[in-house]
């Protein structure tokens, strides 16, 4: 269920402004999302491809294309940033923007390793922001659902539960590429 607060056109909230660093095809679809909401303004995305995302970049009212990461951690109109590259970059990225008082949402897995990722929070928490990483399934109903009778007993006592589930918008070239390894975290079909 949808907070009503979120459906209403008039808040006296300022719009959120955000950056994207990295527009494959995890960015592209959170930019698709950010640009329908009321609450929120998509100013700058960061994508190694630059120029060649401009048709797409124009066609979701993107105000700053640029091949640059730290331009969009360097902006002081935004204010959170989504990190969709790819993961070996996530460490640097988060450090930089906790740094520059951007709150972030980062896609999974944050890092490689538990060292990292400690390393990442501890960036986090240093500099007073906060971070989000994307589990999809996290606001799921279906899944909230099961999460709910599991939490309060009326499924008896649970040894293991294995979920599967399908991203229906993964394409094959992920599958039969080196970066394998970089989506495992991922459902795909």
């Amino acid at each position: 269920m949808i907070p009503q607060f979120l459906l209403q056109e008039e808040t006296n909230m300022d719009k959120l402004t955000i950056g994207i660093i990295g527009a494959g095809r995890i960015g592209q679809l959170h930019a698709k999302n950010l640009v329908g909401n009321h609450r929120v303004k998509l100013k700058a995305v960061s994508d190694v491809r630059g120029e060649e995302l401009r048709s797409w970049a124009d066609e979701h009212k993107v105000e700053i294309l640029t091949t640059e990461y730290q331009d969009i951690i360097q902006d002081p109109d935004i204010d959170a940033i989504l990190i969709c590259s790819p993961t070996d970059t996530h460490l640097s990225i988060i450090k930089e923007a906790a740094k520059a008082k951007k709150h972030i949402f980062c896609e999974k897995p944050v890092s490689f390793s538990k060292e990292q990722t400690e390393e990442a929070l501890e960036a986090v928490n240093q500099h007073g922001v906060k971070l989000q990483v994307g589990f999809n399934r996290r606001f799921d109903a279906n899944f909230m659902r099961v999460r709910e009778l599991v939490h309060n007993g009326h499924l008896g006592d649970i040894h293991l539960l294995k979920i599967t589930s399908r991203d229906p918008s993964a394409t094959t070239r992920i599958l039969h590429s080196h970066v394998r390894w970089d989506v495992y975290g991922y459902d795909y079909s």
